[in-house]
Protein backbone atom coordinates (compact mmCIF):
# COMPACT_ATOMS: atom_id res chain seq x y z
CA UNK A 1 0.00 0.00 0.00
CA UNK A 2 1.11 3.55 -0.74
CA UNK A 3 0.17 6.81 0.92
CA UNK A 4 -0.17 10.33 -0.38
CA UNK A 5 -0.80 13.86 0.71
CA UNK A 6 -0.92 17.26 -0.93
CA UNK A 7 1.29 20.27 -0.39
CA UNK A 8 0.46 23.82 -1.45
CA UNK A 9 3.66 25.37 -2.80
CA UNK A 10 4.57 28.65 -4.48
CA UNK A 11 4.62 26.80 -7.82
CA UNK A 12 1.24 25.12 -7.28
CA UNK A 13 -0.25 22.06 -5.67
CA UNK A 14 2.15 19.17 -5.16
CA UNK A 15 1.28 15.54 -4.51
CA UNK A 16 3.70 13.52 -2.39
CA UNK A 17 3.53 9.71 -2.33
CA UNK A 18 5.28 7.26 -0.03
CA UNK A 19 5.49 3.87 1.52
CA UNK A 20 5.54 3.94 5.32
CA UNK A 21 9.30 4.65 5.17
CA UNK A 22 10.26 6.14 1.78
CA UNK A 23 9.20 8.91 -0.57
CA UNK A 24 8.32 7.34 -3.92
CA UNK A 25 6.87 10.34 -5.73
CA UNK A 26 6.48 14.09 -5.76
CA UNK A 27 4.54 15.59 -8.65
CA UNK A 28 3.40 19.04 -9.64
CA UNK A 29 -0.32 19.10 -10.33
CA UNK A 30 -1.09 18.32 -13.98
CA UNK A 31 2.51 17.52 -14.83
CA UNK A 32 3.31 15.06 -17.57
CA UNK A 33 3.50 11.49 -16.18
CA UNK A 34 1.31 12.39 -13.19
CA UNK A 35 0.18 9.00 -11.86
CA UNK A 36 -3.38 7.95 -11.16
CA UNK A 37 -3.42 8.04 -7.38
CA UNK A 38 -7.12 7.45 -7.04
CA UNK A 39 -6.98 3.70 -7.29
CA UNK A 40 -7.00 1.35 -4.34
CA UNK A 41 -3.25 1.20 -3.75
CA UNK A 42 -2.96 4.86 -2.65
CA UNK A 43 -4.47 6.08 0.61
CA UNK A 44 -4.67 9.76 1.50
CA UNK A 45 -2.96 9.98 4.89
CA UNK A 46 -1.02 13.08 5.87
CA UNK A 47 -0.09 11.50 9.23
CA UNK A 48 2.54 9.18 7.78
CA UNK A 49 5.84 10.35 9.33
CA UNK A 50 7.84 10.36 6.08
CA UNK A 51 5.16 12.53 4.43
CA UNK A 52 5.32 14.97 7.37
CA UNK A 53 9.11 15.00 7.09
CA UNK A 54 8.86 15.70 3.37
CA UNK A 55 6.48 18.60 3.96
CA UNK A 56 8.94 20.11 6.47
CA UNK A 57 11.72 19.66 3.90
CA UNK A 58 9.59 21.47 1.30
CA UNK A 59 8.68 24.23 3.80
CA UNK A 60 12.38 24.88 4.34
CA UNK A 61 13.19 24.63 0.63
CA UNK A 62 10.52 27.15 -0.33
CA UNK A 63 11.65 29.44 2.51
CA UNK A 64 15.03 29.61 0.74
CA UNK A 65 16.86 27.32 3.11
CA UNK A 66 18.76 24.83 0.97
CA UNK A 67 18.01 21.32 2.16
CA UNK A 68 20.16 18.21 2.22
CA UNK A 69 18.51 15.52 0.10
CA UNK A 70 19.97 12.85 2.39
CA UNK A 71 17.53 14.00 5.09
CA UNK A 72 14.79 12.13 3.21
CA UNK A 73 14.55 8.44 2.47
CA UNK A 74 13.91 8.25 -1.29
CA UNK A 75 12.91 5.23 -3.32
CA UNK A 76 12.17 6.28 -6.90
CA UNK A 77 11.13 3.36 -9.12
CA UNK A 78 12.94 3.16 -12.43
CA UNK A 79 15.34 1.26 -14.63
CA UNK A 80 19.04 0.96 -13.83
CA UNK A 81 19.80 3.64 -16.46
CA UNK A 82 17.22 5.99 -14.96
CA UNK A 83 18.61 5.38 -11.46
CA UNK A 84 22.09 6.32 -12.70
CA UNK A 85 20.77 9.61 -14.04
CA UNK A 86 18.75 10.38 -10.90
CA UNK A 87 21.81 9.66 -8.71
CA UNK A 88 23.68 12.37 -10.63
CA UNK A 89 20.76 14.80 -10.32
CA UNK A 90 20.87 14.41 -6.54
CA UNK A 91 24.47 15.65 -6.60
CA UNK A 92 23.71 18.91 -8.44
CA UNK A 93 24.00 21.54 -5.70
CA UNK A 94 21.24 23.99 -4.86
CA UNK A 95 21.55 27.05 -7.10
CA UNK A 96 23.65 25.30 -9.74
CA UNK A 97 22.84 23.65 -13.04
CA UNK A 98 24.18 20.93 -15.32
CA UNK A 99 23.42 20.03 -18.93
CA UNK A 100 22.01 16.79 -20.29
CA UNK A 101 25.28 16.42 -22.20
CA UNK A 102 27.36 16.74 -19.03
CA UNK A 103 25.30 14.03 -17.37
CA UNK A 104 25.69 11.77 -20.42
CA UNK A 105 29.48 12.26 -20.31
CA UNK A 106 29.62 11.40 -16.60
CA UNK A 107 27.63 8.21 -17.11
CA UNK A 108 29.56 7.27 -20.24
CA UNK A 109 32.91 7.69 -18.51
CA UNK A 110 31.79 5.61 -15.52
CA UNK A 111 29.59 2.84 -16.84
CA UNK A 112 29.29 2.88 -20.61
CA UNK A 113 27.62 4.93 -23.31
CA UNK A 114 24.56 7.06 -22.78
CA UNK A 115 23.41 9.82 -25.09
CA UNK A 116 21.90 13.15 -24.10
CA UNK A 117 18.53 12.06 -25.45
CA UNK A 118 18.46 9.03 -23.12
CA UNK A 119 19.45 11.29 -20.23
CA UNK A 120 16.61 13.66 -21.16
CA UNK A 121 14.14 10.80 -21.16
CA UNK A 122 15.30 9.64 -17.71
CA UNK A 123 15.19 13.20 -16.35
CA UNK A 124 11.64 13.59 -17.69
CA UNK A 125 10.54 10.41 -15.93
CA UNK A 126 11.98 11.45 -12.56
CA UNK A 127 9.16 10.57 -10.13
CA UNK A 128 10.41 12.78 -7.29
CA UNK A 129 10.44 16.32 -8.69
CA UNK A 130 12.14 19.17 -6.82
CA UNK A 131 13.82 16.85 -4.29
CA UNK A 132 15.60 14.98 -7.08
CA UNK A 133 16.31 18.29 -8.82
CA UNK A 134 15.55 17.67 -12.48
CA UNK A 135 14.75 21.40 -12.81
CA UNK A 136 18.51 22.05 -12.54
CA UNK A 137 19.19 20.29 -15.84
CA UNK A 138 19.60 22.44 -18.93
CA UNK A 139 19.86 21.68 -22.62
CA UNK A 140 22.77 22.28 -24.94
CA UNK A 141 24.33 25.72 -24.60
CA UNK A 142 22.47 26.34 -21.31
CA UNK A 143 19.04 26.35 -22.90
CA UNK A 144 16.02 25.99 -20.61
CA UNK A 145 14.31 22.98 -22.13
CA UNK A 146 11.64 20.47 -21.24
CA UNK A 147 10.27 20.00 -17.79
CA UNK A 148 7.45 17.57 -17.00
CA UNK A 149 5.92 20.16 -14.65
CA UNK A 150 6.07 22.86 -17.34
CA UNK A 151 8.79 25.29 -18.41
CA UNK A 152 7.14 28.05 -16.35
CA UNK A 153 7.57 25.94 -13.19
CA UNK A 154 11.17 25.14 -14.09
CA UNK A 155 11.91 28.85 -14.48
CA UNK A 156 10.23 29.58 -11.13
CA UNK A 157 12.35 26.93 -9.39
CA UNK A 158 15.58 28.15 -11.01
CA UNK A 159 14.80 31.75 -10.00
CA UNK A 160 13.89 30.57 -6.50
CA UNK A 161 17.37 29.03 -6.20
CA UNK A 162 19.00 32.28 -7.26
CA UNK A 163 19.95 31.24 -10.77
CA UNK A 164 20.08 34.23 -13.14
CA UNK A 165 17.83 33.02 -15.94
CA UNK A 166 18.79 36.07 -18.00
CA UNK A 167 22.10 34.27 -18.62
CA UNK A 168 20.23 31.23 -19.93
CA UNK A 169 18.50 30.71 -23.23
CA UNK A 170 14.78 30.13 -23.25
Amino acid sequence: MYYFTHYDSPIGKLTIASTTKNIIGLWIENQKYFPNITDDIYVNNENISILKKCKRWLDNYFNETPQDISELELSPAGTLSQQKVWNILIKIPYGETMTYGNIAKIISSNTGKMCSRAVGHAVGLNPISIIIPCHRVLGYNNRITGYAGGIDKKIQLLKHEGIDINKLKI
